[in-house]
């Protein structure tokens, strides 16, 4: 049963496959990725059809080279309803890019997901959530673009991504070169004095599902702001191709993924969910 709050949260999908992870990055080039096999359709359709289940519209930020190599990926997902967000184009982490690569991937992908959704592409998520206070040159960028909102900023200390000080509740960013664009940062909620990162992805699959619902509606009911969720396609599918890239980024990566989609389908039933575009127009912000 959904809760009672009247807040709708905004449900998001980073559509990439199990070899794209930044963590499995030292182990698998760029240049290697087409001799992977290819699991991220037959997963995202099961997306799909787990959201038409609980009758749920999401965000789906997909990664351009996946768009390039799926024309019509985009085209379904965004068939039923979804709305289409860009990831990028190869899943680097923008601190380790230059501006003039970063620029061209942006562009790139983005109007390869507009040609395929045949309609106005308005949200980024960056790979790894990289944009942090050495990368917030990106985000002038992605105005430039003509990207309305970004989602890439998590208000945490963590060793690949964060920005401790970052505000925790969607808001107008103003840029360094004072252009405006809207910030959807990911959930955080506080617990004991500690703020803890409650938005998804490996979050989701290490907490024990009732302490994430715990976190999630004091989100809702006490502080009565939306939360954003975001998880992988990879992250319910315990039978992808296994990669050893070391003890932190294998537990990160593989911990509880054969019970990701079973607490997918409880958090469906225990709060209301919508795309980012339109929580972060009943903001009155886009």
């Amino acid at each position: 049963m959904h809760d009672r709050s009247n807040i709708i949260n905004a449900m998001t999908v980073d559509v990439e496959d199990y070899y794209h992870v930044s963590a499995f990055s030292k182990k698998i080039k760029l240049d290697d990725w087409n001799n992977y096999e290819q699991r991220v359709i037959t997963n995202t359709n099961n997306i799909l059809k787990l959201f038409d289940e609980h009758n749920v519209q999401a965000t789906f930020f997909v990664l351009g080279w996946v768009a390039e190599k799926n024309p019509g990926l985009v085209r379904e997902i965004a068939n039923c309803g979804h709305e289409i967000a860009s990831h990028g184009y190869s899943h680097q982490l923008i601190y380790n890019q230059n501006k003039k690569i970063f620029k061209e991937e942006t562009f790139k992908s983005k109007k390869l997901l507009e040609d395929e959704a045949q309609t106005e592409v308005l949200g980024y998520r960056a790979a790894s959530y990289s944009i942090t206070s050495e990368s917030l040159w990106a985000l002038d960028i992605l105005v430039e673009a003509g990207f309305k909102y970004d989602s890439s900023i998590f208000p945490i200390h963590h060793d690949r991504y964060g920005i401790p000080s970052a505000k925790i509740n969607p808001h107008r960013f103003q840029t360094a070169k004072n252009k405006e664009i809207i910030e959807f940062p990911l959930t955080t909620q506080k617990f004991m004095g500690l703020k803890l990162p409650v938005s998804g992805g490996g979050y989701f699959r290490i907490y024990p599902y009732y302490f994430t619902k715990y976190l999630l509606k004091k989100k809702c009911y006490k502080n009565k702001h939306p939360f954003i969720f975001y998880f992988h396609p990879w992250e319910i599918d315990p039978w992808q191709p296994k990669i050893n890239a070391g003890l932190l980024s294998n537990f990160r990566h593989y911990n509880n993924i054969h019970k990701c989609k079973e607490r997918l389908g409880m958090l469906l039933n225990d709060f209301k969910f919508t795309t980012a575009k339109n929580v972060l127009t009943q903001l009155n912000l886009l």
